[in-house]
């Protein structure tokens, strides 16, 4: 009998330059149009000394010629341990034996995939000219928005905003390296209100984005809240705007939909579609260049399968 071979390591550079924004948009498309089984992910809370509460994320799918899981772990208060706040692994395995194909570095897919949904929905949400994007955010995933968004609506300029200013300001010395025309926003206020995008990737536990701040056209990207603890937008947003999501477990999982139906705001009914309904035709996008858009993402494992089978492809030639 043959030994079965141990399962590819695939690092995060290789990972990273195994998913540019112009493949895996295309591959989050097409996965979303035509699915797969994704159970309810499992969320393990663990109450932490200092009074925060870290999550334990397992996160599985498969298709026909693949299955995958990933894990992933979330200390919020990493930060002053100088530490990232998340950390994940993807396991990748073959559809029909079970065969463990490849260990994937789950920080790139998750960020990749993350940011790269979030363009997907801008697809279909923003307006065809949006060119101004504000970011709001400086982390590892705030710091992919551009080059994500930039696939898919001609940004010309960009503006981020972050609690911590000289972590907005790294960020943007990072895009003017780029080429890009960026600077740091002293005023979220102001920053959102001459806006064509904004999209926020924060940890925030309380709102930092106002509805009233929305001008007519604004497509508003909301990536920071995946649990029932966290939000990014107060009720007015979605008071104004038509609500579109990744999945509809987001009405379960995220504080950010969570408060505002507990509150009376919005009912389930109100969620104008999920990105699989608009990447099949069955829901439309924007439908007035006047009309306020929101995109509420927690992350979806089909997403992940779909980057991590990219990767794995790549790694071995196909």
């Amino acid at each position: 009998m043959n030994p079965t071979p141990s399962p590819l390591i695939v690092d995060a550079a290789r990972t990273r330059a195994s998913l540019p924004f112009d493949r895996l948009i295309p591959a989050l498309r097409e996965a979303f149009t035509v699915g797969a089984d994704v159970p309810v992910r499992h969320h393990h809370f663990i109450p932490q000394p200092d009074g925060s509460t870290a999550t334990v994320l397992i996160m599985p799918a498969w298709r026909q010629e693949f299955l995958g899981i990933k894990i992933v772990t979330i200390f919020p208060e990493n930060g002053k341990r100088h530490l990232p706040g998340l950390f994940s692994s993807y396991l990748l395995c073959d559809g029909p034996s079970g065969q463990h194909l490849a260990l994937i570095d789950g920080n790139e897919i998750t960020s990749r995939r993350t940011v790269g949904i979030a363009a997907l929905g801008a697809d279909f949400l923003a307006r065809k000219k949006a060119s101004k994007l504000l970011i709001a955010g400086s982390g590892r995933i705030a710091s992919l928005a551009a080059d994500a968004f930039r696939a898919v609506r001609p940004i010309t300029q960009v503006a981020v905003w972050n609690v911590n200013p000289p972590g907005a300001e790294r960020l943007v010395q990072s895009l003017r390296a780029e080429g890009i025309d960026a600077y740091v926003a002293p005023d979220l206020e102001q920053a959102v209100k001459e806006a064509d995008i904004v999209s926020c990737a924060t940890l925030a536990t309380t709102p930092i984005i106002k509805g009233e701040w929305l001008k007519p056209g604004t497509h508003l990207d909301l990536i920071g809240s995946f649990t029932p603890f966290m939000r990014e937008a107060d009720d007015d947003v979605f008071r104004r705007g038509r609500v579109y999501v990744d999945t509809m477990d987001g009405l379960k999982e995220s504080g950010e939909l969570l408060d505002p139906i507990r509150n009376g705001v919005i009912t389930p009914d109100d969620i104008a579609g999920s990105l699989a309904q608009l990447c099949r035709g069955e829901r439309k996008g924007r439908g007035s260049d006047n009309e306020i858009t929101v995109f509420k993402a927690v992350g979806h494992a089909l997403s992940d399968i779909a980057a991590a089978a990219l990767v794995y492809q790549d790694f071995i030639g196909k």
